[in-house]
C-alpha cells in the first residue's frame, strides 16, 4: 500500500545537519497531526534541532556512516545500536527525509530489519521491497515543500490553519542579558562548509558600516567559531561567539530585526522564527532549493559563478568569486526595508 498507517508511532528519519532538519518541520507538523507520536531520527549535527520541532516526541540519535562529512567505520555494533533504539519505539511506519543527492534505501534496509513495517521516501534507485511508497519529486522544489510532499503522498496533511512554513517551539528563553532589548541585526559568518561563508573581512567591514549607520550588531558563532566571531565583532558588534546553544540562539534571532548569514542552519532558524534574512548564498547547490524558506529574502552572490552545482565544501574557484564580489555596502543597502519590516511587525 503506497498509505501509511495514519494511528500509532511514525519515524521521521532526517540524518544531516540542522539546517536540513529545520527544513523537515513542515513534513513531520503532518505526520503529527495523525499519529499517536512522533520519533525524529537525527544525526549528530541535527538532533538538537530535531528537539526543537513542533510534534516531535522524541528523538534518536544516530550517525550515518553514507551521510556524515566525517563518519565512523561501519560495525555492527553501531548498526545494532541503531536497530535496538528502534525497536523501543517499535514504530507502525516511517518517513526517510533526504536531500536530492542522498539515497534512502540504506537507511530503509536498517530499518525494515528492525522491524518497521512502512516506510516511504524520495527515491530515483530502484528500492524492491525497501519501500511501500516511492516518491518521486520533479524539479527544484524547496526542501521545505519536497519533505511535506513525501509527507502528503503517504496520507498525512498539516492540519487546518498550519501555514506550512518553518517553526520552533516555543516559548523561548529570555536572552536581554546577552543581546540587549530588541531591534538588533544579527551577522552569523561562519557555515559547516567553507565555500559558503562570506569572507570575514567583508563581515567585519559590514559589521563597522552597520554601527556606523546607527545599528546594533550582535554576531553569532560556535564555541569553534570564537576567533572569527571575535575578529567580525571588533570594537562595536556584540561577540556570543560560543554562548549560544541552538535553543538560545533561535531566541537571539528571534529578537533581530535582520539576520546575515550564508547557507547554514542559522539562516534556517532565522526562517524558523519568522525573521528577515540577507542571504550571502554560493551557489554550489540550487537557492531554488536552499534559500530560506517563507520569511522575506534578500538573496545576495553570483549565483550563475562556475561554482554552480558543484556540491563543492571548499570553493574551487580561486578568489571565491560568488560571494567575496558581494561588497560589504551591498549587505548595508539591502537591510534596511527589510529591517523598518521586521520591527513594525514586532512592535
Amino acid at each position: 500500500m503506497s498509505t501509511a498507517p495514519m494511528a500509532g508511532t511514525v519515524l521521521v528519519a532526517r540524518l544531516d545537519n540542522a539546517g536540513d532538519v529545520l527544513l523537515a518541520g513542515p513534513a513531520v507538523r503532518a505526520v503529527a497531526a495523525d499519529a499517536d507520536k512522533v520519533v525524529m531520527l537525527a544525526g549528530p549535527h541535527g538532533s538538537a534541532a530535531a528537539a526543537l520541532l513542533p510534534g516531535v516526541d522524541e528523538v534518536i540519535e544516530w550517525c550515518a556512516p553514507w551521510i556524515d562529512p566525517n563518519p565512523d567505520p561501519v560495525t555492527p555494533e553501531h548498526v545494532a545500536a541503531l536497530q535496538e533504539a528502534v525497536r523501543v519505539h517499535a514504530p507502525q511506519a516511517a518517513l526517510l527525509l533526504t536531500s536530492f543527492h542522498q539515497s534512502p534505501l540504506p537507511l530503509a534496509l536498517l530499518l525494515r530489519l528492525a522491524g518497521v513495517g512502512w516506510i516511504g521516501a524520495i527515491s530515483e534507485d530502484y528500492p524492491g521491497s525497501l519501500l511501500d511508497l516511492r516518491h518521486h519529486v520533479e524539479g527544484d522544489v524547496p526542501e521545505a515543500q519536497r519533505g511535506l510532499s513525501l509527507a502528503e503522498a503517504a496520507g498525512y496533511r498539516l492540519p487546518a490553519g498550519d501555514d506550512g512554513r518553518l517553526a520552533v517551539r516555543r516559548p523561548l528563553p529570555a536572552v536581554e542579558h546577552l543581546t540587549g532589548a530588541p531591534g538588533f541585526v544579527v551577522m552569523h559568518p561562519g557555515a559547516s562548509v567553507p565555500a559558503r561563508e562570506w569572507p570575514a573581512q567583508h563581515c567585519a567591514a559590514a559589521v563597522r558600516l552597520l554601527t556606523d549607520a546607527g545599528y546594533r550588531v550582535v554576531v553569532t558563532g560556535s564555541a569553534c567559531q570564537q576567533r572569527l566571531t571575535a575578529q567580525v565583532a571588533g570594537d562595536t558588534g556584540i561577540d556570543l561567539g560560543g554562548r549560544t546553544d541552538l535553543r538560545t540562539l533561535a531566541a537571539v534571532l528571534d529578537r533581530a530585526g535582520v539576520v546575515i548569514a550564508g547557507n547554514t542552519g542559522p539562516a534556517h532558524l532565522a526562517a524558523a522564527v519568522g525573521t528577515p534574512v540577507v542571504s550571502l548564498f554560493a551557489p554550489v547547490v540550487p537557492a531554488a532549493r536552499w534559500a530560506p524558506y517563507g520569511v522575506a529574502t534578500v538573496l545576495l552572490g553570483d549565483q550563475q559563478a562556475p561554482c554552480r552545482d558543484t556540491r563543492a565544501r571548499h570553493c574551487p574557484v580561486p578568489g571565491h568569486p560568488c560571494l567575496s564580489g558581494v561588497q560589504p555596502a551591498d549587505v548595508v543597502d539591502a537591510i534596511s526595508s527589510l529591517f523598518r519590516t521586521r520591527m513594525e511587525v514586532v512592535a
